[in-house]
């Protein structure tokens, strides 16, 4: 077992999320976003060459591994009607900054679905395919996230998903069916199940994000709590991921400060030291839960 944190959700800088890290005493992290210096904040595979490499030295001089790479590829932000020539550069600009600092795992998705849709069009496994099979032959290891996409629009999709992309493994987020629709069938829909979506992916799994969460009707969305007392079943995957013998990455997630994909602005007075704060104390939370549930 292997623990980390998505690092922006610590803080922007890179100062910021090394510091919670070592104070957590862990020595990984996975990396999405982030600013260096000089350089304004962008997703790892983006920022400009000088601002990774001054990255890579401070992770490095602090003895921090990038565990994994949670890449903006084929995500929510995008459909299918997005060009394909976006995701093959963000692809092609990912594998050699993976392969220079050793990450094995790269975070993907399978684009924005239409709430319409119940099926997955032929497309969208044509480019997840083609995306898993230029990580696979460079020694990478993409992981699906069960998120706002095609994949994850049930647990019957991941699994049709999985079925047409040999090679592709799941990253398994235990609060995102909480706010997820359970797109199976006619409308209306229902909500998620974490528990059902869990055990039908868990054999899958290769990486655990780690996030809590409580289904709000008044506001149609999810309220983010701390491990353990949402709807996420967190205690329960995780005695049951233990229980069938994983050891592996989990990587924590709070999104209780500022939720990373909200565009509305509600988190613009937040500081960092109140994003780090909360992410060392969500980190310390996770680690009470792991132990319980081990012994």
């Amino acid at each position: 077992m292997i623990l980390m944190g998505i690092g922006d959700e610590a803080g922007s800088s890179l100062d910021t999320q090394i510091k919670a890290t070592k104070e957590l005493g862990w020595k990984h992290i996975e990396m999405r976003g982030v600013e260096v210096p000089g350089f304004a904040k962008d997703n790892f595979h983006n920022i400009p060459d000088a601002a990774f490499d001054q990255a890579v030295a401070k992770l490095q001089e602090n003895d921090i591994s990038v565990y994994a790479f949670g890449s903006t590829i084929m995500n929510w932000a995008k459909t299918v009607e997005t060009p394909f020539d976006v995701t093959l550069a963000e692809v092609k600009r990912t594998i050699p900054r993976m392969q220079k600092i050793g990450s094995k795992f790269v975070r993907v998705m399978s684009f924005k679905p239409k709430d319409e849709e119940s099926e997955i069009p032929a497309v969208v496994f044509e480019r997840v395919k083609e995306v898993t099979k230029m990580f696979l032959d460079a020694g990478i290891q993409p992981v699906h996230e069960n998120c706002m996409n095609y994949g994850g629009m049930s647990w019957q999709h991941a699994e049709q998903l999985l079925e047409k992309v040999p090679g592709l493994k799941w990253v398994f987020d235990t609060a995102n069916p909480i706010f997820n629709a359970d797109r199976r069938g006619a409308k209306p829909w229902g909500r998620q199940d974490p528990w059902e979506f869990w055990l039908q992916m868990k054999a899958h799994t290769a990486h655990i994000h780690i996030k809590d969460a409580t289904w709000n009707p008044a506001k149609n969305d999810a309220d983010y709590n701390w491990p353990g007392e949402g709807q996420g079943r967190v205690k329960d995957i995780l005695r049951d991921a233990f229980a069938s013998g994983y050891d592996a990455g989990i990587s924590l997630e709070p999104h209780m400060v500022v939720v990373f994909h909200d565009v509305s602005g509600t988190g613009k007075s937040v500081t960092e030291e109140d994003t780090r704060v909360n992410f060392v104390e969500y980190g310390k939370r996770l680690e009470k839960i792991i132990a319980e549930v081990k012994a």
